[in-house]
C-alpha cells in the first residue's frame, strides 16, 4: 500500500528553457499536499490535492520526488489546478524507508566520490538527511561522475563537521541518494539527538 499523507513535501522537477534555477532548465517546486491519498500501487494513485500558486490554467510535467510511508520513489507527473496526477509508472522501486528520523537540509558538505575509474573530489548540499542516510545535490558541477558506489562525505552540520561513509542508493544527475555505511560515533550520536528534536 502506499499512502501519501496530508502535509507531505513533494518536490516536482519541471524542465524547460528560460528558467531560472540552480540548474539551468529545471524549476523545482516544492508542493505541500493537502489530503491524505492512498492506493496499492504507484500508478494507480489517484490525483493528489496540492498547495500551489499556480493560476488555474496553468500545466507544468516533471519528474516528481513522491514520498510515501513505503519510502521515495520518482516518477513523471503534471500539476494542474492544484491537482498532481502520477504519469505511468515510476522508472525506480521503493528507494528508501522513511521511518528513520530526518530533518530538511542546507547543510554543505564536501567529498571523495568512489567510482570504477577511481576517486573523485566534490562539493555538495545536502536537501535531506536522517539518521540512516542523505539526499544530497552537487554544487560544483552539471551532473555527478556515472557509477558512484560510495562516498566519503564532510558535512558542515549545526553542532559541527559530520564525517560519514554512504553508501549508494540511487544516482541521477546531478542527485544521490545513499545510506550511511559509517558515521565518526560523536557524529552518529549528535545527528540522532538532532533529527529526533525536529
Amino acid at each position: 500500500m502506499i499512502t501519501v499523507r496530508a502535509g507531505s513535501t513533494l518536490t516536482l522537477r519541471c524542465y524547460g528553457e528560460g528558467v531560472s534555477t540552480r540548474s539551468a532548465g529545471v524549476e523545482s517546486l516544492s508542493l505541500i499536499s493537502l489530503a491524505e491519498t492512498s492506493a496499492n500501487f504507484v500508478a494507480e494513485l489517484a490525483p493528489i490535492p496540492v498547495l500551489s500558486l499556480d493560476g488555474p490554467g496553468v500545466r507544468r510535467l516533471g519528474v516528481l520526488e513522491l514520498v510515501s510511508d513505503a519510502g521515495v520513489t520518482w516518477v513523471e507527473a503534471e500539476l494542474r489546478a492544484g491537482l498532481l496526477t502520477v504519469r505511468g509508472a515510476p522508472p525506480t522501486g521503493i528507494v528508501q524507508r522513511r521511518a528513520a528520523a530526518r530533518h530538511t537540509g542546507g547543510y554543505t558538505a564536501t567529498g571523495t566520490a568512489q567510482i570504477d575509474g577511481g576517486l573523485v573530489a566534490m562539493a555538495a548540499e545536502i536537501e535531506d538527511i536522517s539518521t540512516d542516510g542523505v539526499l544530497l545535490r552537487v554544487t560544483d558541477r552539471p551532473r555527478l561522475p556515472e557509477g558512484i558506489s560510495r562516498t566519503l562525505l564532510h558535512v558542515a552540520m549545526p553542532w559541527g563537521l559530520l564525517t560519514a561513509a554512504v553508501t549508494t542508493v540511487d544516482q541521477r544527475a546531478d542527485q544521490l541518494r545513499g545510506t550511511f555505511e559509517w558515521i565518526d560515533p560523536a557524529g552518529a550520536a549528535a545527528l540522532h539527538e538532532f533529527c529526533a528534536a525536529r
